[in-house]
This record gives structure tokens, C-alpha cells and sequence, in this order.
């Protein structure tokens, strides 16, 4: 494996972290990954799995590093930046795999300015599941990874970090902050947000009928709500950032929802049918 980086940190050892590491390893990797974790558990599980190489949780491990990669839950993002300033190395590079990009993006440019540049990023790709033990080899093949660059970004250093993701099988796709975070309010934060409430609705009908739904569910519910099992630290902290996005988002889906059930209410068949057919010619397209 080629890679401009010899020597790498992620910060937050869990799906995502962790299937970086593991995915750089089974990618021919040979310099040195460590890990750094609020949850010193995780980092001696990823070391019994041969994801990373060492770690603990204290920042002054990442010092040798020349790629810092921030893998926590973006709600945490400052003071895991502002940790990173206090240790990173002269030279290093700092990026991350968050979900929510504008605003932060600049926050950590500036906290991380006359330090270290810092390249905004999101591998889109991902599993229901968390913690290190659920890494997944090959997850990044042929997914998109969004770099987020500003008018501030080293471009040497977002050309590295392109290079390396092209090298874990990844298309890489430049975007603007801020686009990014209406982007994934809809196709992704919309979603997850659907989900956990389908989830809850079905738990209240449960009570309202007197029957345990969750007993009578098929492939289609389970399909549906996967999604509903990602972790909710994440999730909360995605909403909160990106909340002005999402919450346009669920104003689209709410009027949408509207819109099927006026024609449900008006007994109206064949305009069901149509709003049925639009929307899976729409799916089609993915």
C-alpha cells in the first residue's frame, strides 16, 4: 500500500475508527496505527484483534503521528481538537470521519491554525452496529468519501488524505461544507431520524391495540428500521449539529406524509397509485 502517512492515530476506536484501522492493515499497510479512547476497553479490544498496534486514552500518544484522524462523535469535537492541538506533531495532518461537516469544519481550522492542517472528511459507508469488534473489512470499497475543503485548506494535505482513501477503494468527491450538511440531512440524518420514530409509533400502537407489535413484524419493518439500532450518542449529536438541515428535511418528509394520507383519507386510488409509482421509480435510480 502507498501512502504519503508512515505513522497514524484515530481518535475514537469504534465501527468507523475502527474499520479505518483494520481496512488500512488489510490494504498492506505496514507503518504504525494507534488508538486513542475515552473507554479504555475499546482500545485493548482493537489491539486483541490486531486492528491497531497500541493506544490508551491519553492524547500525548498521538505526538509521533503524521496523520491524526478524529473518529468521535461529533458532538465532542472541540475538546478532542483542542486535545490534539496540545500533542499533535509539527508536520502532522488532522482529519476526520464525521457526519456533519460546515460549521465545525472552520471551528477546527481554527483551533488548529499555525498547528496542524486540518481536511475536513466523511466516508459514506457505515453498519447498524458499533464498537470496535464490529469493524468491517472492505467497508470503503467503492463508497464515496466526501472531502470538505475550504478556502483555508492545505491543499498538499487534502491531497494526501485523498490518496489515502483512493487507496482503501474509495471514490473521492470534493463538496462544500455546507452543502454537505443539506446533502446528508436528507439522504442520511432524515433517515435515521424516520427510523427511531417509526420505531417509537409502533411501540405506542402496541399499547394503543393492547397486542405487542414488535411480535408481528416482517422483513419489510425489519428493512425499514436497521437503521433504528445505530448508536444513539452519534445520532443525537448529529441532530443537534446539523439541526437547521434536518429539521427543513422533516418538513419536506412531514408534508409528504400529508400528501399520502389526504388520498388515504379521500379514498383516492388512483392518485395513491401514482404517488406509489413516482416514488419507486425514484428508488429505482439508487
Amino acid at each position: 500500500m502507498e501512502t504519503p502517512f508512515k505513522d497514524i492515530s484515530v481518535i475514537g476506536l469504534g465501527l468507523i475508527g475502527g474499520s479505518f484501522a483494520l481496512n488500512l492493515k488489510k490494504h498492506g499497510f505496514r507503518g504504525r496505527i494507534r488508538a486513542v479512547d475515552i473507554n479504555e476497553r475499546a482500545v485493548e479490544k482493537g489491539i486483541e484483534l490486531g486492528i491497531v498496534d497500541g493506544g490508551g486514552t491519553d492524547y500525548s500518544l498521538i505526538s509521533p503521528s503524521d496523520l491524526v484522524v478524529i473518529a468521535t462523535p461529533v458532538g465532542v469535537y472541540r475538546q478532542v481538537v483542542e486535545a490534539v492541538r496540545e500533542n499533535v506533531k509539527d508536520g502532522a495532518v488532522v482529519t476526520d470521519l464525521g457526519s456533519v461537516k460546515g460549521h465545525l469544519v472552520y471551528m477546527c481550522e481554527s483551533v488548529l491554525r499555525g498547528v496542524a492542517p486540518f481536511v475536513g472528511g466523511h466516508p459514506i459507508a457505515g453498519t447498524e452496529k458499533s464498537g470496535v469488534e464490529s469493524a468491517v473489512e472492505g467497508l470503503f470499497e467503492r463508497a464515496k468519501f466526501i472531502v470538505t475543503p475550504t478556502e483555508n485548506t492545505d491543499e498538499e494535505a487534502k491531497e494526501k488524505v485523498a490518496k489515502l482513501w483512493m487507496s482503501l477503494g474509495s471514490e473521492v468527491v470534493e463538496m462544500d461544507p455546507f452543502l454537505h450538511d443539506r446533502v446528508f440531512a436528507s439522504v442520511s440524518h432524515l433517515p435515521h431520524v424516520v427510523a427511531y420514530s417509526m420505531v417509537n409509533a409502533v411501540a405506542r400502537l402496541s399499547g394503543v391495540i393492547g397486542v405487542d407489535l414488535f411480535q408481528f413484524t416482517g422483513g419489510g419493518f425489519r428493512d425499514f428500521t436497521r437503521i433504528a439500532l445505530s448508536d444513539p450518542i452519534m445520532w443525537r449529536d448529529i441532530c443537534i449539529e446539523n439541526r437547521e438541515n434536518i429539521l427543513k428535511a422533516l418538513k419536506v418528509f412531514r408534508s409528504s406524509i400529508e400528501k399520502a394520507e389526504r388520498l388515504i383519507r379521500e379514498n383516492n386510488g388512483q392518485k395513491l397509485k401514482e404517488l406509489f409509482e413516482e416514488a419507486k421509480n425514484f428508488r429505482k435510480r439508487i
